[in-house]
């Protein structure tokens, strides 16, 4: 299985000279102005590399395998915009958090987290996300997912933001269709053609106006084999530990 990184075995790689991709929407359709106002671009050098998610007016939540290899201070956070050639806010990251207990191997505690220069403006098309305040343990159930990732394997990066109803499928045939699978991720699965691709790593999963999941890896793209999330109830504690740490900064 490949992760949701920018290489064929799943590696985020960036160098000096490019960004490589990472998977993202199969299947999906053009969201709306504002519809997903939470959405934020992580991008180097101009060039969108990963997703992330507004938790509050300093924060976003992302996944580990985005900010490894990558200093405090190099990602630009575009937010306000579906598109990625122009429009949104811009701001700085000025530190990040990448899980202390993350394996890049196993793909395990795959999330990550990076406090911007300034706070955040909201409005109507910047609004943070809610984190969930119980285990979501529903199975065959809705949730969806949006991101810039390629519309197919392999393909091009899209320009306007796509979304997707996903179907959280049942835990333990989450657990059981791999052994890097732990009950710290939720997995979803849809018919062939229907999953995230490249780009949407680090990406929001919501289910009931909550933040469930960001994208972590899965095989690309769409070819029938569930798609695997963070859980991101796994890691509230850590997630306000880092909030709470930082906060005078």
């Amino acid at each position: 299985m490949a992760s949701y990184r920018l290489h064929l075995d799943g590696v985020l790689e960036i160098s000096d000279e490019s960004v490589q991709q990472i998977p993202k929407i199969v299947g999906g359709k053009p969201a709306d102005e504002g519809q997903f106002p939470y959405q934020a671009s992580l991008r180097y050098k101009n060039h969108h590399f990963c997703g992330g998610c507004v938790i509050n007016k300093r924060w976003i939540v992302t996944a580990s395998h985005c900010l490894s290899g990558l200093n405090d201070e190099i990602i630009t956070v575009v937010l306000g915009t579906n598109t990625l050639d122009k429009g949104g806010d811009q701001y700085f990251s000025i530190k990040k958090r990448i899980h202390p207990y993350y394996n890049s191997i196993l793909i395990r505690h795959d999330i990550g987290l990076i406090k911007v220069n300034k706070d955040i403006v909201f409005g109507d098309k910047v609004k943070p996300i809610a984190l969930p305040t119980k285990n979501f343990d529903k199975s065959d159930y809705p949730a969806i997912l949006s991101g810039w990732g390629t519309t197919n394997y392999p393909g091009e990066t899209p320009n306007n933001l796509q979304h997707i109803q996903l179907r959280v499928i049942n835990q333990k045939q989450c657990v059981t269709s791999s052994f890097r699978i732990t009950n710290n991720n939720i997995c979803t699965l849809n018919k062939q053609g229907e999953g995230a691709c490249h780009g949407d790593s680090g990406g929001p999963l919501v289910a009931d106006n909550e933040l469930i999941g960001v994208v972590s890896w899965g095989t690309p793209c769409a070819k029938g084999l569930p798609d695997v999330f963070t859980r991101i109830y796994s890691y509230r504690t850590w997630i306000d530990k880092c909030i709470q740490e930082n906060k005078s900064e």
